[in-house]
């Protein structure tokens, strides 16, 4: 009975550093304040010349002034990626946006005009704009919401509808990611 309990406790306490080893979490290569991820030890390895291209769907606002851990799924998605061998130029990525989450796309002066403080998102936008990531707004909640196209950051680019950018983003090879 003592042997079988010191064995149990030498299992739980090796477990515990094989665990801690394994679940070191940074952000990087790409994003540097963005994009928390860590390394896997893959036992479903990603296919060699593996290219991505991947549509991500976010449509509820973050918290007023908090960054919106929708958006910093596409940095994570690049940083894990990137991070586990694939190249940069082989990850193409969209991120069509519709709903509440227009507001998290807004221009500062607009986003200070309806919430009093600053749009918190707006810097991970722009980084992952110069990393080619596709921004499109759908027209049909823009103008639900009585918003202009100059009222969202000047890098998003508007569509007639979210299932319409969805559609075209699908024809053209992209995969929706589901969460």
């Amino acid at each position: 009975m003592k042997i079988k309990f010191v064995f149990v406790c030498c299992l739980l306490i090796l477990s515990s550093f094989l665990y801690a080893e394994t679940s070191e979490f940074s952000n990087g290569p790409i994003f540097e304040n963005y994009g928390i991820n860590t390394t896997v030890k893959q036992t479903w390895p990603i296919p060699k010349q593996t290219k991505f291209k991947v549509v991500f769907d976010i449509s509820e606002q973050s918290e007023t002034g908090k960054v919106n851990q929708n958006i910093n799924s596409l940095a994570r998605f690049i940083n894990m990626h990137v991070r586990s061998g694939i190249k940069l130029n082989d990850i193409n990525l969209a991120l069509v946006v519709h709903g509440s989450a227009l507001n998290d796309f807004l221009t500062q002066k607009r986003y200070k005009e309806k919430f009093d403080t600053d749009n918190n998102n707006e810097e991970l936008i722009s980084l992952l704009i110069k990393q080619n990531v596709q921004i499109i707004v759908c027209g049909q909640s823009a103008a639900y919401q009585k918003l202009q196209n100059e009222d969202f950051l000047p890098e998003m680019t508007v569509a007639l509808s979210a299932m319409t950018a969805h559609a075209v983003l699908q024809q053209q090879g992209y995969t929706l990611n589901p969460f």
